[in-house]
């Protein structure tokens, strides 16, 4: 199994034992009467000191000990005399695996900005705001894959090159082996992709869910968890082109049983990270309030740890899109033209409206239901007005929107005609199409972003910063 990780040894009871130490040195310091090194090897937040006294080591192996060198230090692990730490490591041996010139090493122990950090994200993950998140990344996905084992579902790979759209955005990545220098043409001059190795086009999934209903029609739950893609020109905090979802799809589900698995799913998987990343929520709870000690009182968010409490203590309001514009529309920010964006029945609500509610109004994570049909998908089950859908929402602070779902259509003739009316070929579709034919039955389901949720937890400002390396437009570069 290797040798013991850092994470270990910091917890290990000190006895004068021999112990080996192997990891990235974080940082050097001399004094008359010690060398200090700190050292870690990206199992916990916390570096773990070794000490060996002053002529014990020549300069030039200690040359080599600097900042992002990595080592293998022998030594006893005995109580520590210094502060901070309950053991330190005496050390014995030091074997270099490997220099890092401080003269070109970019991770020098001072405060990097995260922009920095993007243009080295080869390097990003062994500094502790990084390493904490990918570590807390792991976490929740264990605790997703964890929750729907427990639960009864099966993790379905759907595909990640498709023929369909499923969102009907049309903003996909091409997959294609056709020579861009030589196109093959049809006699109308359209670009022949019969030709092509799938003989029609093909792209990059935005999303597994249609196949994912189809595994619900068979298996009863299944739930997808993979890499998604949306070729959208877009440069915001919240916008990735290579992002990963997390789709459940269970057969015989209504819009309100929906709504109770999105909740416990969501509480769940919250309080698994609560419960086993304690160190590093902690570290980036902290690393938050230095950085909002600068901004006005009334831009500052809520403390990370009480934020995710307030969505795991609390049960989660239920509401319509009709009554949720009513409350809009009553509200003192509408009535004092404070929001930016204007509000009526019909409205893609935006997400100082869904904040609005969940952190003002309500003081507590929010599901929206029952939306117009003409902003949702052509998937979602009408309703009987024939106006709004069986569509939800969960809301969360500071963030908005974090899962949408709704009661698919188990109708065929009502689906057929909500493809007609978006304007898909249901040629396209033939195949989703059909299962409404053969035994079809009511069933539902939920996407939620995996790095939207890992933004959540970490308090990260950009979804950039939560993915090792995100892809954005003109962006990739590892």
């Amino acid at each position: 199994m290797g040798p013991l990780q850092i994470k270990d040894i910091l917890q290990t009871s000190p006895e004068s034992q021999s112990v080996t130490l192997k990891g990235w040195v974080r940082t050097k310091r001399e004094s008359k009467n010690a060398i200090f090194i700190a050292l870690n090897d990206g199992s916990t937040i916390h570096n773990i000191q070794a000490v060996a006294e002053p002529g014990q080591f020549s300069d030039e192996l200690l040359g080599q000990v600097t900042t992002g060198s990595c080592l293998k230090i022998e030594g006893q692990l005995i109580e520590s005399l210094g502060s901070g730490q309950a053991v330190e490591v005496k050390i014995s041996d030091i074997q270099v695996y490997g220099t890092a010139d401080p003269d070109v090493y970019p991770l020098q122990p001072k405060k990097h900005s995260l922009e920095f950090l993007r243009e080295i994200a080869h390097l990003r993950p062994r500094t502790n705001t990084f390493s904490a998140i990918l570590r807390i990344r792991h976490a929740l996905a264990f605790a997703v894959h964890k929750y729907y084992n427990d639960n009864g579902f099966f993790y379905l790979h759907t595909p990640v090159i498709t023929a369909s759209d499923a969102e009907g955005a049309g903003e996909m990545f091409r997959v294609t082996t056709l020579d861009l220098n030589k196109l093959p043409r049809t006699e109308e001059g359209a670009i022949n992709f019969k030709e092509d190795f799938f003989g029609r086009e093909a792209n990059l999934t935005v999303s597994g869910q249609l196949e994912g209903e189809l595994g619900a029609m068979a298996l009863s739950k299944i739930y997808t968890f993979g890499p998604t893609f949306r070729a959208e020109n877009s440069n915001t905090t919240r916008h990735l082109a290579e992002f990963w979802m997390i789709e459940p799809e269970m057969a015989f589900y209504e819009l309100e049983d929906n709504m109770d698995l999105a909740e416990d799913f969501v509480k769940n998987v919250i309080t698994y990270a609560l419960d086993n990343c304690k160190d590093d929520l902690n570290f980036l709870q902290n690393r938050l309030a230095e950085e909002e000690k600068n901004k006005p009182q009334n831009e500052r968010q809520i403390p990370l740890l009480e934020k995710l409490s307030f969505v795991v203590d609390n049960p989660f309001e239920r509401l319509t899109y009709t009554e949720a514009i009513d409350i809009l529309l009553k509200s003192k920010p509408h009535k004092e033209k404070k929001f930016q964006y204007p509000v009526g029945w019909g409205i893609d609500l935006s997400s100082e409206h869904e904040r609005y509610l969940v952190e003002k109004h309500f003081k507590k994570p929010v599901i929206l239901t029952n939306y117009p049909k003409e902003i949702k998908s052509f998937y979602m089950k009408l309703d009987d007005d024939g106006k709004t859908v069986r569509a939800m929402d969960v809301l969360f602070p500071g963030i908005g929107e974090i899962i949408g779902g709704s009661q698919r259509e188990e109708d065929y003739e009502k689906l057929l005609g909500r493809v007609h009316e978006v304007g898909i070929d249901p040629q396209n579709l033939w195949w989703y199409l059909e299962t409404r034919k053969f035994g079809t039955a009511p069933h539902s389901g939920f996407g939620l972003g995996f790095e939207r949720l890992v933004l959540f937890v970490t308090g990260m400002s950009n979804i950039r910063d939560v993915i090792p390396f995100p892809r954005y437009p003109k962006s990739a570069e590892f």
